[in-house]
């Protein structure tokens, strides 16, 4: 996890997610983060240039936002999206 790997480790909160413009899943997991007092960073892939949603999605297989990664262990894990991560939480 090149790219991944760079942005989890640039940036120091509890989350790591790719979102995008109109999410309707992207603003129900920055809620569930909230709510769980869960502090996150969002990388939007429509403000970024196009080669960032290319590298994560090759990276992680995950094709669709949001792209949630668990920053708070020792190495950051790629969780999925909100489905994945609403149940990984509980």
């Amino acid at each position: 996890m090149g790219r991944v790997l760079d942005d989890a480790k640039s940036c120091n909160t509890d989350f790591l997610y790719y979102s995008g413009n109109y999410c309707p899943y992207c603003t129900a997991l920055k809620r569930l983060l909230k709510s769980k007092g869960l502090s996150f960073t969002e990388i939007n892939f429509d403000d970024e240039r196009s080669e960032v949603r290319y590298e994560v999605v090759s990276e992680t297989g995950h094709r669709t936002v949001p792209v949630v990664i668990d920053n708070r262990g020792d190495m950051p894990i790629f969780i999925g999206g909100f489905d994945e991560t609403n149940r990984y939480l509980r």
